[in-house]
């Protein structure tokens, strides 16, 4: 593993000047992440960047609007795959983004977490010969049931550069073999969207467009995985507690199209429950911090909380952020409502959780990136050489 905490930013070297990167992002947990590396490496403005998103969010308040909120510039290829099953989404992504790889050559393809984008650009790279590089690295739930957990073991196998985010990201590659010169342990990328958005998330307004009053206490709610609203017996259960939670405080709920259409099938109750359109990342952002608990099955979530220092209630068996869990302020909670209401009962009562931020989790990661292309860039790595 690879230390690049003392690296120094300094000018480009030649080679990197020459470098031709392609980022591909296509959901809303990329677009934090490939923010800020593509303005980290546009302050020389010598390296060649092409953004391709792959449409895998394709609306409006999913993706257009974050693209805003975080000053990424407009994509230079927009795939438009849409929705679809996960091998369809898979698929349409690697057909759109190989003829657009063979078409335009590059250097090294940088792809974000672990959604079917990340998997679908992960392969096409490796299949052209292009050096890949993934960004957040050696994150694991250990629950092959996830399809980001196959995303994640089968990007992560077939990286030649592998950013981690935590320290046990970096044991989880080194248990599984990957070559310690090709890990490097540079921290969050996520938590620097984080740090340089936060002072201009406005929390009035965020308030506003959520429903509630602009001094009322409340818990911010979030929830789309397929255990927690694909199973209508497991989603009467939660609906019911979070119902018992709206007693005590005001529980805001930013519905994710697919959930609200779950929510719509299934006929579940949520009276008493605040239900507003999905929002764009400053309002959460705002509103994140001013929560008086967060129950959620989002990872970025998990991670943003504890960077936050607001207590969190993942609704889920097995976290691939364990960090959170150990340094932080989250709680993993299962997905039993019964001990869900027991825990945020315990929040509200008081029991807050003690966390501290996890090591490199500072805004700077994505410096240290740049850093990283620029070692490789000086030590002549290039595509005839990527075969390990």
């Amino acid at each position: 593993m690879n230390d690049v905490a003392t690296f120094a930013l300094e000018p480009l070297p030649p080679a990197m000047k020459r470098m031709r990167l392609v980022h591909v992002v296509g959901a809303r947990p990329n677009f934090m992440k490939a923010a800020p590396l593509i303005r980290a490496l546009a302050i020389d403005g010598e390296v060649h960047q092409t953004l391709v998103h792959t449409g895998q969010h394709y609306d409006d308040t999913m993706s257009d609007a974050f693209f805003r909120q975080l000053n990424m510039p407009i994509p230079d290829v927009n795939l438009g795959v849409g929705s679809g099953s996960h091998a369809r989404q898979t698929a349409d992504v690697m057909v759109g983004l190989e003829r657009h790889l063979t078409d335009q050559p590059c250097d090294v393809v940088v792809v974000y977490g672990d959604v079917n984008s990340t998997l679908a650009a992960s392969l096409v790279a490796a299949k052209l010969g292009v050096r890949l590089a993934h960004v957040e690295a050696g994150l694991r739930s250990g629950d092959r049931t996830m399809p980001e957990e196959i995303n994640r073991i089968v990007t992560d196998r077939l990286a030649d550069t592998l950013f981690t985010p935590s320290d046990d990201a970096v044991e989880n590659l080194q248990r599984e073999g990957v070559a310690p010169e090709t890990i490097f342990n540079v921290g969050n990328i996520m938590i620097d969207s984080v740090v340089s958005l936060l002072p201009s998330a406005d929390s009035v307004a965020a308030r506003a467009r959520a429903g509630i009053g602009a001094s009322a206490d409340f818990v911010l709610l979030t929830l789309h995985r397929p255990s927690n609203v694909d199973d209508p017996k497991q989603l009467a259960g939660l609906s019911s507690v979070l119902r018992d939670i709206a007693n005590r405080s005001t529980v805001v709920f930013p519905v994710h199209p697919r959930t609200r259409a779950r929510l719509s099938d299934s006929g579940v109750d949520l009276s008493g429950i605040t239900l507003c359109e999905p929002l764009g990342y400053l309002e959460f952002l705002a509103l994140e911090q001013q929560a008086r608990l967060v129950i959620t099955d989002s990872g970025g979530v998990q991670e943003e909380t504890t960077f936050l220092g607001v207590q969190c209630l993942t609704v889920r068996d097995s976290t691939e952020r364990p960090v959170t869990v150990t340094l932080g302020t989250n709680r993993l909670v299962g997905t039993s409502p019964e001990r869900l209401l027991i825990e945020a009962n315990r929040v509200l009562d008081g029991d807050a959780k003690r966390g501290v931020i996890p090591p490199r989790w500072d805004g700077k990661t994505a410096e240290r990136i740049v850093d990283v292309f620029r070692l490789l860039a000086e030590r002549g790595l290039h595509p005839a050489s990527r075969r390990r």
